[in-house]
């Protein structure tokens, strides 16, 4: 499990960063993004095939509802994070980048410039509190690294393609959630998500905790811990 989430994300990290514009270089874009694919799905399945391998934990400790409040409030987040950062996202490989990157930052951009990585490393944090198993805590570990050096590899790349459009982007928000709000460079009424992510990330929570039971969870999450899970 442990080489499997290594390779993962260490792949994952050196053809996002290092090796990518080498890559491009030499394969060509369209090869490169395949190389890149196929190497992601070939090391995700490596650790899917190595969780399924792995015997049963009981949990170190038991978490008790005050921490399965707080997780399932954290996974609402992570969810409102992930359905708001396809929106106008200047991180993403996308026509739109080049004038969304000046725009004043507003919803998910308004709490992190790196909306989706977070969601991930959200994901992570919640998963190592409420599910303390030797082989949960190897993969929830992985992708915490893989989200915050990817974050801020991310913002090294995209310094350096954008030069200081992506700086001034970086100047006007935050890496951490809510930093730009406690700091007082940004107003709270800015971080209102909007409706589409609002709705699409609370019925990807919902979603997706209730989901748990059924793909072999062994406990409920969410708010069906509580009501009908």
């Amino acid at each position: 499990m442990t080489i499997a989430c290594t390779a993962f994300v260490g792949s994952h990290l050196l053809l996002s960063h290092p090796l990518r514009m080498g890559l491009i270089k030499a394969m060509g874009l369209g090869r490169f993004m395949g190389l890149y694919s196929l190497v992601a799905l070939v090391t995700f399945g490596w650790i899917i095939w190595a969780w399924i391998q792995l015997p049963a934990h009981n949990p170190g400790w038991v978490p008790g509802d005050a921490v399965w409040a707080v997780a399932t409030g954290l996974m609402l987040l992570a969810s409102i994070l992930l359905a708001g950062s396809f929106n106008r996202n200047p991180a993403l490989p996308s026509p739109d980048a080049a004038t969304a990157v000046h725009r004043n930052p507003v919803g998910v951009f308004a709490i992190t410039r790196h909306p989706m990585m977070w969601s991930i490393a959200l994901w992570a944090i919640v998963h190592l509190l409420v599910w303390p198993t030797p082989e949960n805590h190897i993969l929830a570990t992985a992708m915490l690294v893989l989200a915050l050096v990817g974050s801020a590899g991310q913002d090294r790349k995209k310094a350096a393609l954008m030069g200081d459009a992506w700086r001034g982007w970086c100047q006007r928000t935050a890496f951490f959630p809510f930093a730009g709000q406690l700091t007082g460079r940004i107003g709270w009424a800015a971080t209102w998500p909007g409706m589409g992510a609002l709705i699409g990330g609370t019925i990807l929570w919902l979603a997706a905790t209730w989901a748990h039971v059924p793909l072999g969870g062994r406990v409920a999450a969410g708010i069906w811990r509580w009501w009908g899970g």
